[in-house]
Formats: C-alpha cells, sequence, structure tokens
C-alpha cells in the first residue's frame, strides 16, 4: 500500500516572532506557557503521520486540540510555520502561486462543515462549479456533476435548487461537489456535525458504502470519538495542537496512550469498534465430498468445534455439526455430501462490527468470515464473540491466521 500523503515535523504558530515560539517548544514549555509570556499561540506542535492511498485517516480531537488548523495546511489554505506536507512526493508547505493552485486543482478536494452551497444553483451546477473553475467544458461538467450525484444517490434532484433539499441531503451535495473533481485526496473537515444525530449516522453509513466502490484518499476530521471509530481505518487523536497516539479504533480502545484517551474511551461501546476479525479463528473447513464424515468428528474434536463449514472450491456451501454426525448413524467412511449439511449459514465481512454478530451467533452455528470473493477465510465462533466483548485474552496467533484450513 502506498503513501499518499506524508506530514513531518510540522508545526503551526499563529503570531509574529515564530522562531522565538518554536525555540520555546524545543525547550519544553508548554502552549499555555507560550501564550503567556509572548502572546503567540500554538495551534499543530510537531504533527507526523502519514496517510496511505484508499485510506480512511481520521483526525479526531476536542474544540481548540488544532484538528481544522492541521487539515487547512494539508491543502495550503495555512502555511506551516515549519515541517513538510508531501503529496505523492511533493511539498505543500512550500509551494506557491500555479504550483499550489495546480495542486488544489487536481490532489485535493474538500468538503465543509457548512455545505457552502449557492442557493441560486441548482443541484448541479453546484456540483459542477469547481469544474467550471478548473476550465471544464459545460457538457463535459453536467455529465461529471451528474455522475457525482449518482453516486451518492441525488441524481433524480440535479435540477432542484439547494434551500429545497435537506440537511443531509444538502451536505451529499456537498460531497458529490467535492467527488465531481476527481481528486486524489479528499479533505473532510467536520461534514457531518451540522446534522440530526438520525442523520448524521445514516450520512457515515452512506460513506463507508461510498467508500468501498470508490476507495478514495480520505482525511475526516471530527470531534466525536464515535465518529472516528466508526470511519477511520486509522484515527489520530489531538490535544492541544499535539498528536498524542495514532491507531487503528481497537488500538486505541484497547491499549490508550494515556489518561486523556482513556478518559474518551472508557465509555465506548465496544461491539461497535470492534470487527469480526478481532474475535476469528482458522475455519478448518471440510472440502464438499472429500472429507469424510470420521475426517469431519475428529477434526471437531481436535479443534473443539460443534460445527464445521463445508467448501467447495473455497466457498461456502453448508455447516455440519457434531452432534448430528455422531447421532445420526452414518457410516464413517462416507463423504460429507450436501445432503447431510445445513445449507443456511450465516457469513458476514471481516469489516462487520460485533454489535451486528449478535442475531447469527444466536442460531449456535459459526459466523463465517467470507472475502470479496466469497472464499470463506475465517469463522467466529459464538463463546469467541463473548470473549472478545468481555476481554478476555485472544487467541493465539496460530489460531487466527486467515488462510482457510479445508480437510481433505
Amino acid at each position: 500500500m502506498s503513501r499518499k500523503l506524508t506530514v513531518k515535523n510540522v508545526y503551526k504558530i499563529f503570531g509574529e516572532h515564530v522562531d522565538a515560539a518554536l525555540h520555546r517548544l524545543e525547550k519544553g514549555e508548554s502552549k499555555e506557557e507560550i501564550f503567556a509570556e509572548t502572546g503567540l499561540t500554538v495551534g499543530v506542535q510537531d504533527a507526523n503521520f502519514s496517510v496511505n492511498e484508499g485510506e480512511i485517516f481520521v483526525i479526531m480531537g476536542l474544540s481548540g486540540s488544532g484538528k481544522s488548523t492541521l487539515v487547512r495546511m494539508l491543502n495550503g489554505l495555512i502555511k506551516p510555520s515549519s515541517g513538510e506536507i508531501l503529496i505523492d512526493g511533493e511539498d505543500v508547505a512550500k509551494a506557491r502561486g500555479e504550483v499550489l493552485r495546480r495542486i488544489r486543482r487536481t490532489k485535493v478536494a474538500m468538503v465543509f462543515q457548512h455545505f457552502a452551497l449557492f442557493p441560486h444553483k441548482t443541484v448541479a451546477d453546484n456540483v459542477a462549479y469547481g469544474l467550471k473553475v478548473k476550465g471544464v467544458g459545460r457538457a463535459e461538467r453536467r455529465e461529471r456533476a451528474l455522475a457525482a450525484l449518482d453516486q451518492v444517490g441525488l441524481k433524480a434532484h440535479a435540477d432542484t435548487f439547494t434551500d429545497e433539499l435537506s440537511g443531509g441531503m444538502q451536505q451529499r451535495v456537498g460531497l458529490a461537489r467535492g467527488l465531481a473533481t476527481e481528486p486524489d485526496i479528499l479533505l473532510m473537515d467536520e461534514p457531518f456535525s451540522a446534522l440530526d444525530p438520525l442523520i448524521r449516522r445514516d450520512m457515515q453509513s452512506e460513506l463507508i458504502e461510498l467508500q468501498r466502490s470508490l476507495k478514495k484518499t480520505i482525511v475526516f476530521i471530527t470531534h466525536d470519538l464515535d465518529e472516528a471509530l466508526i470511519l477511520g481505518d486509522r484515527i489520530a487523536i489531538m490535544k492541544d495542537g499535539q498528536i498524542v497516539q495514532i491507531g487503528t479504533a481497537r488500538e486505541i480502545v484497547d491499549n490508550p496512550a494515556d489518561d486523556y484517551v482513556a478518559a474518551f474511551t472508557q465509555d465506548i461501546d465496544r461491539a461497535r469498534v470492534l470487527t469480526a476479525e478481532t474475535a476469528a479463528v482458522d475455519p478448518h473447513a471440510l472440502e464438499l465430498g472429500k472429507a469424510t464424515i470420521a475426517d469431519a468428528i475428529r477434526r471437531m474434536e481436535e479443534f473443539d468445534r460443534d460445527a464445521l463449514y463445508v467448501v467447495e472450491g473455497g466457498k461456502p456451501v453448508g455447516v455440519v455439526g457434531y452432534r448430528d454426525l455422531t447421532a445420526g448413524g452414518h457410516n464413517p467412511d462416507a463423504p460429507v455430501t450436501r445432503d447431510i449439511v445445513t445449507s443456511e449459514f450465516p457469513v458476514v465481512r471481516r469489516a462487520t462490527p460485533l454489535n451486528e454478530l449478535y442475531v447469527h451467533a444466536s442460531s449456535g452455528l459459526p459466523v463465517g468470515i467470507v472475502d470479496d470473493a466469497g472464499n470463506l477465510r475465517q469463522v467466529v465462533e459464538a463463546r469467541a464473540l463473548f470473549e472478545q466483548l468481555s476481554g478476555a485474552p485472544e487467541a493465539s496467533p496460530a489460531a487466527t491466521s486467515e488462510a482457510p484450513a479445508a480437510a481433505p
């Protein structure tokens, strides 16, 4: 996975005599001490991180933490006092004039909290505005605007005026405007914070679904840890201009870097944060028509399983249970065939939140985890699910390998 954006030793000091403030920071003085002595405000202090191509990287912090200042430095709206901001190796911090304009036109788009839509323009014209600024012709602007609106489910409203739309629909227009320019990086500065809670949750889900197909590089700013944990492939938590921890949702919830992060995470519902893969183990699957009933029983006893998946060409076709095989009078040398397996079985993806597995686990069958091609990769046993939520020790690395192991 290639790096799309790299931030190295970035500082932002507001006010004059910036070098004096940087020197004080090097001596270990706090943001508050520097302001009291000099009147200078430390906006961002020694920010270091990288964002991979196709990743949603969330920067989370309370008001005054420096997150909005940081995101505005990424596209040159605010110039850093020192440090490097590299997009595909090109330093935005040093870019000026036409170079900076080119980066903004071709590399980066921004979605704001307050929509910033033109009420006198139609939805399609709002979406096409960035393309007009870039000099794209009218016909192509219209075509690309409609394509972007289709991505966010608003193509039917293309010729509607924006003030006729709900808040959630207006925010989707703002998102479509960002997508229409086909940027490499999408910067989203608290885009959902002005929305009602239910609409906000819908927008979060829509963004996740959209990202599965678009695979954009997204830097998302929020003050809401729940939102950060839902959306972020990785999360950076800021406090007083500094990044205090970077990690996945699971890493931050399981291993907070300090008391500040721990205070944020103490009331988090682990079932919403942790995903199916965190409780997953090897499937030890059986190959349809090749594994015998004796093989199946032996495998279940060896791995302490009540049931195993049966696969054909890597894809699950059913589940066979220990009790059914041992109490059914089956010939142990007979192969496992479709007529003795349960053909209705639960399957999910690796990123499915654990709280969505409850209904599946209640069936008593292991929950299968499949990849994009529908191949069985892992399973979640009901007991492992509840152990994970209770914070019990995880299975050993050998037990959580992704490769399916089908009995011959």
